[in-house]
């Protein structure tokens, strides 16, 4: 039987190799056959990690190209690797298509590429095969790269991408205010300069002109005003493991699954929930401030402390710590996460904010502790409290400290008021609606596969 072949290009990071896996599963559970593309450095720490995966293992398969960096060289340098990828990655990605084509019945007909590997629908173009835009963050953040060009015609940043006044921008009056300074490309942590960013991003935005699809990980309910403006961008998710019943793919640690028994034993709606996923770091004061935050809460809490957490080369907790928490709290280095805050004894999530973390706690109608370090986190933050009203900031005190005084005070704070928990739950509804038969995300995904699958299910971008 000849299957339609679908590439899919995930960019090198935890929050974007999820869910473009998770895409890759309900592909093939519709019948096509995918090859995931990671980077070399990605491939090997996802492979290591990897789970038995349904029973996809011959319709979804791993490969990998290198990203043109040295093994020494640090990929945590965004500028760096986005520059090495576009420059190395286009020839390799051309010969793995024609070694595909040769060795495999089922010819490679799409390939759907993150936005941050954009670059790579010319490749596409060029050899003929269908061209889709897969967005995994919020399409908040996607309306704000998308308006470039009009907030350089506006005056609100110039060519350079830099904010021209102090200014909050709007897109539309129906979307919240977005600080300056947090504009996506301003909010990198690494010695890359603004402006290489903000290039990195426009011409990112300018290749995604060729796509024929530009699908987005979020739904309607989430963000309708991002998707009524640019309403060529079609919403298929929240795309989650856990709406199929089935295991997440794609970690870059290995799961400590004892957690799960640990909060078995825990009351309902008690314990707190504290992951910051891959990228964020703290320095040591601020890791212990929030140590002794989680102590004088006096409930129990669940911790993900994983390698590099700190800056420091060990992960040192206070003097005496462990033995006053004792078995009240429970500290893992990476956990089955969407397992977790579906646990009936989970009461709210502390999150950095990144875009998958904050979809898993909507679907399972949690509220937020909101804790954003960069990237596009500060504005899912604005929507997380200001807009669906499901959780509160934590805040710097004048020293740039959250204090462990502070971190008690919006727990109770949070947990206390239950217009909180009643926000999460409604909003976890209209989500859940959203990727059930016949919701907007369910259909859209429908369409997208029967386009796949060579039917006439859909008219691509560059027709309507």
């Amino acid at each position: 039987m000849v299957r339609p072949h679908v590439l899919l290009l995930p960019a090198p990071a935890q929050g974007h190799v999820i869910p473009a896996t998770e895409l890759g599963q309900r592909l093939v559970k519709q019948g096509a056959k995918v090859t995931v593309i990671n980077t070399e450095a990605t491939h090997k720490v996802i492979t290591t990690n990897w789970l038995e995966n349904d029973g996809c293992e011959d319709l979804m398969q791993m490969v990998s190209i290198p990203d043109g960096l040295e093994p020494w060289e640090d990929r945590n340098e965004i500028g760096k690797l986005m520059e090495s990828m576009e420059k190395s990655m286009p020839t390799k990605l051309e010969k793995l298509i024609e070694t595909i084509n040769k060795q495999d019945d089922n010819k490679v007909t799409c390939l759907i590429a993150d936005f941050w590997m954009s670059w790579s629908l010319r490749v596409a173009k060029n050899k003929g095969i269908g061209r889709v835009t897969f967005f995994p963050a919020s399409t908040a953040t996607l309306a704000t790269m998308l308006c470039i060009p009009k907030l350089i015609d506006d005056g609100i940043i110039n060519n350079k991408g830099i904010p021209q006044n102090s200014e909050t921008i709007r897109l539309t009056e129906a979307m919240p205010p977005l600080k300056p300074e947090h504009l996506l490309w301003l909010g990198f942590i690494d010695s890359t300069s603004n402006e290489v960013h903000f290039q990195d991003h426009a011409r990112l935005t300018e290749s995604t002109k060729i796509t024929e699809w530009f699908i987005c990980n979020s739904s309607i309910e989430l963000e309708p005003a991002a998707f009524s403006l640019f309403p060529e961008l079609l919403p298929v998710g929240p795309l989650l493991a856990i709406n199929r019943l089935a295991d997440q793919a794609g970690h870059f640690w290995a799961e400590d699954s004892t957690c799960l028994a640990w909060l078995d034993q825990q009351p309902a709606c008690s314990v707190l929930y504290i992951a910051f996923g891959s990228f964020t770091t703290f320095n040591q004061t601020q890791f212990e401030e929030l140590a002794l935050g989680l102590e004088l809460t006096n409930r129990p809490f669940l911790w993900v402390v994983r390698p590099g957490l700190t800056k420091e080369t060990t992960i040192t907790f206070p003097d005496g710590y462990m033995e006053r928490v004792g078995s009240r709290g429970k500290i893992v280095s990476w956990a089955p996460q969407q397992k977790v805050l579906a646990h009936p004894s989970v009461a709210c999530f502390m999150t950095h904010c990144g875009w998958n973390s904050t979809l898993e706690g909507v679907t399972n109608g949690l509220p937020f502790l909101c804790w954003p370090y960069f990237g596009d986190q500060a504005y899912n933050e604005t929507y997380i409290c200001d807009v669906w009203k499901t959780g509160l900031r934590l805040k710097e005190d004048k020293a740039g400290i959250i204090t462990p005084e502070g971190i008690k005070s919006k727990v109770e704070q949070l947990l206390s008021d239950r217009t909180f928990k009643s926000k999460a739950i409604d909003l976890k509804e209209k989500v859940a609606s959203s990727v059930a038969e016949g919701g907007s995300s369910h259909t859209n995904l429908t369409g997208f596969n029967d386009w796949i699958h060579g039917k006439d299910a859909h008219t691509d971008l560059n027709e309507n």
